[in-house]
């Protein structure tokens, strides 16, 4: 299943995608949230949709779709997580995982503005393929990781270089900024996934090509990812955590290049979608 949500900030809706429909499933009566999947939800909306295929409303096009779940518990990124980018912002590649948090209050829609925050100079993009947690995890073996998969969604971790690298302490100041965790268009289930290692992932800024990478360059693969950040933290259903992203951001150029108000950023993975936001100054 393809996983959606639309609506106004703070009024969304569900939906599900079918043969690239949007649909309405606000009848199954549950946000896409902690309690959705942590009730088994994916099954119980699968069963709903199957039911309910011939009564279901197409979403207007004009709909803004938004994140395709709800706020998380948590939002972990995984840094330095691809050699070639390793290696573009001058830093070693990591003998384990470098975790961080991305605030929940950054989460946006796939189509909505990154606004660059105050006193901001080095407003970054990431490409990154996310994961999204199907139950709690805690401890859990690297072989039993893909029983906590609900599912994969496309994310553009932005990024503020000097908050995160120049004004001391860890990298969180430049990474939880409002509209920095750009997720969706939506949740795809683990089945419609052929080859999550073998997926090609892009960002565009103004039609330039920035990153054109892979995830069968990832260091660390998903499973050992799940199994590692539950060593650290209990996984709440729901909680996202992304992988890292390839070569090609804007830190690495030389000289580096930021995103300025009027940018245009598109990006995709290989079936999970893809996004597009329009780079506005605070209180534009």
């Amino acid at each position: 299943m393809k996983l959606l949500r639309y609506g106004a900030p703070g009024q969304e809706r569900t939906g599900v995608q079918i043969n690239g429909v949007n649909y309405d499933t606000s009848g199954y009566g549950s946000d896409y949230n902690e309690a959705f999947f942590e009730r088994g939800g994916l099954e119980t909306l699968a069963a709903y949709v199957e039911a309910h295929k011939d009564e279901l409303e197409e979403i207007p096009a004009s709909e803004r779709i938004a994140s395709p779940i709800a706020r998380p518990s948590k939002i972990v990124c995984i840094g330095l997580n691809y050699a070639d980018h390793a290696k573009e912002t001058n830093a070693p590649i990591p003998p384990e995982p470098v975790i961080f948090m991305k605030s929940t209050t950054s989460l946006t829609g796939p189509f909505d503005d990154v606004i660059i925050p105050k006193n901001s100079e080095k407003t970054d993009w990431e490409v990154e393929l996310a994961v999204v947690i199907s139950k709690k995890a805690s401890y859990v073996d690297e072989a039993d990781a893909s029983d906590y998969i609900a599912g994969y969604v496309l994310h553009n971790d932005v990024s503020e270089r000097a908050f995160q690298l120049e004004r001391n302490g860890t990298w969180d100041k430049g990474k939880g900024c409002d509209t920095f965790a750009l997720l969706g268009p939506y949740l795809v289930t683990p089945e419609e996934v052929k080859d999550v290692d073998n997926l090609r992932l892009w960002l565009t800024v103004n039609g330039q090509t920035m990153q054109d990478g892979t995830t069968a360059n990832l260091i660390f693969k998903i499973p050992f990812l799940i199994s590692y950040v539950s060593q650290f933290m209990t996984l709440l259903p729901g909680d996202v955590i992304s992988t890292g992203t390839p070569a090609g951001v804007g830190l690495g150029f030389k000289p580096p290049v930021y995103l300025k108000p009027g940018d245009v950023m598109e990006l995709g993975i290989d079936g999970l979608g893809t996004q597009k936001q329009t780079v506005k100054a605070y209180g534009q």
